[in-house]
C-alpha cells in the first residue's frame, strides 16, 4: 500500500520520539554547525562594517574638482557647476565653496591688510555632509542665514581669531570682513577630508554676493559618488563641470583608502566562504554519523516493517524524513542562537550588528541540504536490508 506524506512524516518522527536523548544530541551536532556558521559570518561582517566606516571617514568616495592654478586669465567654473556634477549617475552628493578674496579681522582696529592667513570662502549650506564635517558649537549655515551677514569658523580660523566656541545665551562674537561686520554663528570641528576648510571663514553664498562682491562662480566642487564608480566619475567630472575646456579642471585622484577597502572586501569574502564551508561540513558529518548508527541499531525494526509489507521506498522515506527533521531542528535552533550570540558580542565590541541574510538562509536551507546528503546513504542502506537478514541480526 502507498503511504501518504503525513504517514511518512509520522514514521520519521517515530524514531525521534522513541529516542529523544539521541535525537537531541543529533540535533545538537547540526545546531553547533549552523551556530558556528552564523558566528563566523556575522562577527566578521560586523567587524568589516565597522572597518568600512573607519575607511569611509578617510574619504574613499570623495572627489574634489577645481580649476588648474596659474592660469591667465583664471578659469571660472560655471555657477551651476555643482548642480551639473550632481547629474552624473553614480554621484550621490555635491557641494561647493568659492574664494571671495576678502580679508577677515577680529575687529576694525587691527591692520586692514592682516588677514591672519585665513581664507574667506562662500559656502553652500549643504557643505558639511559632503566633507564629513561637524559643528563643534553653534550651528552651520542654513537657507535662513544664507543671505544674512553671518559666518561659521573653521577649527584653526576660530583659534586664530580668538573665538574657540559659541556659548549659548551669550552675545555672539563678531568679525570684520572687508568693511562689514559679520556675526559668528558656529565653530567647526577639524575636517580631515578638507583641511583647507579648517583655515577658512565660511560666509553664506548670497551674503557673499551682497556684501563682498562675490561673482557666484565656485572654485572647488566636492563630489561624493558610488565607490565602485569612482574612477569613472573622476574621468567625466572635468567635462561635466567645465565643458568648454575640461583639461583646465584638476580632479583629485581617489583616496588610497579606497584601494585598501576593496582589498579588505575581497579578503573578507574569501574568509566568509571558507569558514562557512567548514562549519557546514562539520554539521553534515555529525548528522551522517548519527543516521548511519541509527540504521545499524534499528535493523530489527527495519526487518519487521519489511516483513509486514513495507517496500524499500517507504523505508528510505522514513529515514530520510528523520534526517531532514533532525537537521531542520538543529539548523533553526543553531541559527537563532547564533544570531543572538553575534548581536551580543558585536554590541559589546561597539560594532554595528550585521547578520548577512546569506548566513540565515544557509543556517536553515543549508541544514536541510546537509540533512538530505547525510541521510541519503543510511536510508539507502536501510532500504537494501533483506527482511530475513535484518530480523536475524536483531
Amino acid at each position: 500500500m502507498r503511504l501518504a506524506p503525513s504517514d511518512i512524516l509520522r514514521l520519521g518522527l517515530l524514531g525521534i520520539r522513541v529516542r529523544p536523548m539521541r535525537a537531541a544530541l543529533s540535533a545538537l551536532g547540526i545546531s553547533i554547525g549552523t551556530l558556528t556558521l552564523v558566528l563566523v559570518t556575522g562577527i566578521p561582517a560586523s567587524s568589516h562594517s565597522a572597518l568600512d566606516r573607519q575607511l569611509a571617514a578617510l574619504g574613499t568616495n570623495l572627489l574634489r574638482a577645481q580649476p588648474q592654478s596659474n592660469q591667465n586669465p583664471p578659469v571660472r567654473l560655471p555657477r551651476e557647476a555643482a548642480a551639473m556634477a550632481a547629474r552624473i549617475g553614480p554621484v550621490s552628493r555635491t557641494s561647493a565653496v568659492a574664494n571671495t578674496h576678502a580679508i577677515v579681522r577680529r575687529s576694525d582696529r587691527t591692520d586692514p591688510n592682516d588677514g591672519l592667513g585665513l581664507n574667506v570662502l562662500a559656502g553652500q549650506d549643504d557643505l558639511l555632509p559632503a566633507v564629513n564635517g561637524r559643528v563643534r558649537s553653534g550651528r552651520f549655515l542654513t537657507p535662513a542665514t544664507n543671505r544674512l551677514p553671518t559666518v561659521v569658523l573653521g577649527h584653526q580660523a576660530a583659534a586664530r581669531l580668538g573665538i574657540p566656541r559659541i556659548v549659548p545665551g551669550q552675545e555672539a562674537p563678531q568679525v570684520v570682513i572687508d568693511q562689514t561686520w559679520f556675526t559668528v554663528i558656529g565653530v567647526l570641528d577639524p575636517i580631515p577630508l578638507a583641511e583647507d576648510l579648517d583655515r577658512s571663514v565660511l560666509v553664506g553664498w548670497q551674503a557673499a554676493e551682497q556684501e563682498l562682491g562675490f561673482d557666484g562662480h565656485p572654485t572647488v566642487i566636492y563630489v561624493r559618488a558610488d565607490e565602485d564608480a569612482m574612477e569613472a566619475v573622476a574621468d567625466v567630472l572635468p567635462a561635466t563641470v567645465y565643458p568648454k575646456l575640461p583639461g583646465l579642471v584638476q580632479v583629485s585622484r581617489p583616496s588610497d583608502a579606497l584601494a585598501a577597502k576593496r582589498a579588505v572586501n575581497s579578503t573578507f569574502s574569501v574568509l566568509f566562504l571558507g569558514l562557512a564551508g567548514v562549519a557546514l561540513l562539520v554539521g553534515g558529518i555529525g548528522v551522517a554519523n548519527t543516521m548511519y548508527i541509527s540504521v545499524l541499531e534499528r535493523r530489527s525494526e527495519i526487518g519487521l516493517r519489511r516483513a509486514l509489507g513495507a517496500n524499500r521506498g517507504q523505508i528510505r522515506g522514513q529515514f530520510m524524513t528523520e534526517s531532514l527533521v533532525l537537521s531542520l531542528l538543529g539548523g533553526v535552533s543553531g541559527t537563532v542562537i547564533g544570531v543572538l550570540a553575534t548581536v551580543a558580542y558585536v554590541t559589546y565590541q561597539g560594532w554595528p550588528p550585521v547578520i548577512p541574510l546569506s548566513a540565515i538562509a544557509m543556517g536553515t536551507g543549508g541544514a536541510m541540504a546537509i540533512g538530505v546528503l547525510a541521510g541519503m546513504y543510511p536510508s539507502v542502506r536501510a532500504a537494501r536490508l533483506a527482511p530475513t537478514e535484518a530480523l536475524s541480526t536483531g
